[in-house]
């Protein structure tokens, strides 16, 4: 069972892409794959339990922000972005590195590619649950609402179905899909985003102008274009301010997608289970209450559930 999430443009142009993110030990592991996922344009993450290239500043993480951002235009608001390079063939800004040695190709270099959809899969893992229950959401996808520029959209999808084409109890062959299998995609509203997210973008903000005066945040994203989805001050990174905030908006985004679940016909779940200090193994999701009864290629759960890395 799979839920996403989907951050989206703000104003629909000719150039509107879709992008996803893929992990990059799994999808990236030799030239064949990277090829395959570079042109369904996936872009790769790390995980902490894989690399210690992961976590949530990660320059995907970045990438992302600045392809659903605005090339030129911007709310009267909203930072003062330069408009981005018009022939990227002459700067060095086509690619960007995720590890220091490696060069992926960096699609928001071209201005054609803003304001893209971002589709995400918040829980960073396919959870198979007996009783469709959720795990906790990742905390990029607050970066991702909180500073892009201007507020992308935001769309709850809810898809139902995988977790029997792609069991964790399939036997061999496991590599092959199961046929004759039901899978249903629901969409939810369009979120509104003066409502639900300016509040929240305004406490950013601040928190970035207090860093700003403190002297200690570097040039302002305002003043050069490429310091839009870099966050260097370590209050705005670690700070229990900017932590809490993060926390917040994704809890909201989380919401937006259990109403899709409920429209589905799936009851309301035990809001413990939206945190991620209930989960005590970051790799395997296992709850405090849970034990793990066996491990394959994914875990399985006291409660029946299972997870796999994405």
């Amino acid at each position: 069972m799979i839920w996403g999430v989907l951050p989206s443009s703000y104003h629909w142009s000719p150039g509107n892409m879709r992008w996803s993110l893929g992990s990059y030990d799994i999808c990236f592991r030799n030239r064949l794959q990277t090829a395959f996922f570079s042109y369904g344009n996936t872009l790769p993450t790390h995980r902490l339990a894989h690399s210690p290239h992961g976590g949530l500043f990660q320059p995907t993480i970045t990438e992302c922000i600045r392809l659903l951002s605005s090339p030129h235009d911007n709310p009267p608001t909203a930072p003062t972005i330069p408009p981005p390079i018009s022939d990227p063939f002459s700067s060095n800004h086509l690619t960007y590195s995720t590890t220091g040695s490696d060069a992926i190709f960096s699609p928001s270099s071209y201005p054609i590619n803003k304001f893209s959809w971002i589709h995400i899969f918040p829980e960073g893992m396919t959870h198979q649950h007996p009783d469709h229950l959720m795990r906790y959401f990742k905390w990029g996808v607050a970066r991702l609402i909180l500073e892009s520029e201007p507020c992308p959209d935001v769309m709850p999808i809810w898809i139902d179905g995988p977790q029997e084409v792609m069991s964790y109890e399939r036997t061999w062959p496991r590599f092959v899909p199961r046929a004759g299998k039901r899978v249903e995609v629901r969409f939810g509203d369009l979120v509104d985003r003066e409502k639900t997210w300016t509040e929240f973008r305004e406490r950013w903000r601040e928190l970035e102008d207090r860093a700003r005066r403190k002297g200690a945040a570097g040039p302002g994203r305002g003043e050069v274009e490429n310091s839009l989805g870099v966050v260097e001050d370590e209050e705005l990174r670690f700070g229990q301010e900017a932590r809490q905030l993060r926390i917040e908006v994704t809890m909201a985004v989380r919401n937006e997608v259990l109403k899709v679940r409920r429209a589905a016909g799936w009851g309301d779940e035990d809001p413990k289970r939206g945190l991620a200090e209930t989960y005590r193994l970051e790799g395997g999701g296992v709850m405090e209450t849970e034990k793990v009864k066996g491990k394959g290629r994914g875990v399985k759960h006291g409660d029946g559930s299972g997870t796999e890395p994405v």
